[in-house]
């Protein structure tokens, strides 16, 4: 989502520890490795740390490109990778990010029950997965997580992966609650044209028209239900993901600590 400055985002990630944040959830692929060393600088010295969640199968490809691999040495390489860069003994959920190739969906789902019986990973889950890919899965170890994109513009995960893990007993960790931005009641038509150009988001679909009305219209819904709960639309939007009982987690960010007060939630009566 465009440039990032570190030291900043991890004053953000202070912030977000003091107001009781008490996980974290990243990604090999998010920077290349670069976002995972930024977490363990953050979570240097201590205390108590929150939780640290990860995820594995993209890989750097040339000129930067994503390349995906679900081989288990592929996947046992990537977790000790990911173990050092957050300078932790053990990654407390490792996820698969994305079923592909699917052919590979077995091989990547062992090698992540290997890890967590040689105790660097506790806890093992997945993301992107359909329900299919799910019950697949499952013959070969218990999934423990699943990481649906799930949002007021994207809420296709209710029609059968959100019902599926709930008879499953399969926890749920919600991504883009916010619709990646859209629904904090921040986005507008001029800062969408200000993006920089390495912001997937300029050339969205969701991001750009006809769409884009539809979305800024359900916005001023959200700040309408915002104002009546001394919240922010953000709020109201990540409030409405966690109303769904099959989902026990929202993953929101803030790049800068002045923006944590933005998504603070609506008070338990609401």
């Amino acid at each position: 989502m465009g440039p990032q400055d570190d030291d900043e985002s991890i004053e953000a990630i202070h912030r977000a520890l003091e107001l009781g944040v008490n996980w974290i959830d990243t990604a090999a692929a998010y920077g290349f490795g670069r976002s995972e060393q930024v977490v363990g600088r953050a979570l240097a010295g201590l205390e108590v740390r929150p939780y640290v969640f990860t995820k594995s199968s993209l890989l750097e490809g040339p000129a930067r490109q994503v390349l995906h691999s679900l081989k288990r040495e592929s996947i046992l390489r990537e977790a000790e990778a990911s173990i050092e860069r957050l300078g932790v003994d053990a990654i407390d959920l490792y996820q698969i990010h994305w079923p592909i190739p699917d052919v590979d969906a077995e091989e990547g789902w062992a090698a992540m029950a290997e890890l967590k019986e040689q105790g660097l990973v506790r806890h093992i889950g997945v993301s992107n997965f359909s329900v299919e890919q799910l019950v697949r899965i499952q013959q070969i170890a218990p999934v423990e997580t699943l990481q649906p994109q799930y949002s007021l513009v994207e809420p296709d995960a209710e029609d059968d992966v959100l019902p599926f893990a709930e008879r499953e007993g399969i926890g749920v960790i919600v991504y883009s609650p916010m619709g990646s931005g859209l629904l904090t009641g921040r986005m507008t038509r001029e800062r969408i044209e200000a993006m920089a150009d390495d912001d997937w988001r300029k050339h969205n679909t969701r991001f750009r028209e006809p769409q884009l009305s539809r979305h800024l219209a359900l916005v001023e819904r959200l700040q309408t239900v915002g104002d009546e709960h001394e919240t922010t639309p953000g709020a109201v939007a990540v409030a409405w993901t966690l109303r769904n009982p099959a989902v026990d987690g929202a993953i929101v960010g803030f790049r800068r600590p002045s923006r944590s007060t933005r998504f603070s939630p609506p008070p338990a009566s609401s």
